[in-house]
């Protein structure tokens, strides 16, 4: 008869600390928790504060005859603003100004960033300093730019000074903000000057993503550098591309602060947008509720357009 003799439980090999007990890692995984929780908190109610709580108001507001100061309390309207809005020419011709600078800034600014993120990406001396200069617009701010661009498209200002000097006097540059020919492609110009930039980074940051034995292999079969883009650099962008694409024209239908400052959306309703549309008849007419109403219209606009940005340029199986 063969009796079983117990042992007892090894102890730890020497330099090797002993494995932390169940309940101790539960306790930091709980004290890890709450304090996730509690740094997340302040940018939530934020979030809450600023985004959440004003798009549910305006929702409700957009079917109210409510006004920004008024003795009398704001009542149901019903579609009477969405009635209004879609009669009322100014708000169509902003969708006229606000298509016409998505279509041209878009493609513009993706492509001018995408060209300039190729060439700060190559391995030679002074990439750094380029990629600050072209970012340095980025980090100054709209209404700075938009005042500093404001006195050089002055009729005395510095550009048509360049083009007097240029042409010896021969062309005389145009008023170009209180002309309706070149009010909007100014505005244009700036606004693209002022944000490819941001965009290059992100193009960069896509590109350092692409693996270097692919342009390496390409070197070895002798491919020609446009093969190269097409068959290595622009697939390996496909998620960056949808990404740079959805913010350009986010960005880009939210055009205001440039308005704002330089043209009032003038002359002749010429730069006038959807945005600068719900801020005036909001603020300077205290029509809130008309103003709600075009905020609202604008906001599915914008999400359709998202979408359908978003299903084309999807990834296919």
């Amino acid at each position: 008869m063969t009796s079983t003799i117990e042992r007892p439980p090894a102890a730890p090999a020497a330099g090797r600390p002993a494995r932390p007990s169940r309940p101790k890692r539960d306790r930091t995984s709980k004290t890890e928790n709450l304090a996730g929780l509690a740094m997340l908190t302040p940018a939530v109610l934020l979030l809450a504060l600023f985004i959440f709580v004003p798009a549910i108001l305006a929702f409700g507001l957009a079917f109210t005859n409510a006004r920004l100061i008024s003795p009398y309390p704001a009542t149901f309207v019903g579609l009477d603003n969405f009635v209004r809005l879609f009669a009322d020419a100014a708000f169509f011709r902003a969708l006229i100004n606000v298509g016409y600078f998505a279509l041209v800034v878009v493609p513009l600014q993706a492509g001018l960033a995408l060209v300039m993120a190729i060439l700060v990406n190559k391995k030679v001396r002074g990439t750094t300093f380029f990629r600050t200069v072209y970012f340095l617009p980025v980090v100054t701010s709209m209404v700075v730019v938009s005042l500093l661009w404001l006195f050089m498209y002055r009729q005395d200002g510095l550009i048509n000074v360049i083009i007097d000097r240029v042409t010896f006097g021969l062309v005389t540059g145009p008023d170009w903000l209180n002309d309706t020919t070149t009010s909007m492609p100014a505005i244009i110009l700036m606004s693209v000057w002022q944000g490819v930039g941001f965009h290059m980074i992100i193009w960069l940051s896509g590109l350092q993503t692409i693996p270097a034995d692919l342009y390496e292999a390409a070197d070895l079969d002798g491919v020609s550098p446009w093969q190269r883009f097409r068959y290595i650099t622009w697939p390996g962008l496909s998620a960056t591309r949808s990404l740079i694409l959805v913010t350009i024209t986010i960005q880009a239908l939210s055009l205001f602060t440039q308005i704002s400052v330089m043209t009032q959306g003038g002359p002749l309703n010429s730069t006038t947008t959807v945005v600068y549309e719900a801020v005036e008849s909001g603020f300077a007419q205290q029509e809130t509720g008309y103003a709600s109403a075009i905020s609202l219209v604008f906001f599915v606009i914008v999400l359709l357009i998202s979408v359908v940005q978003r299903f084309l340029s999807r990834e296919k199986a």
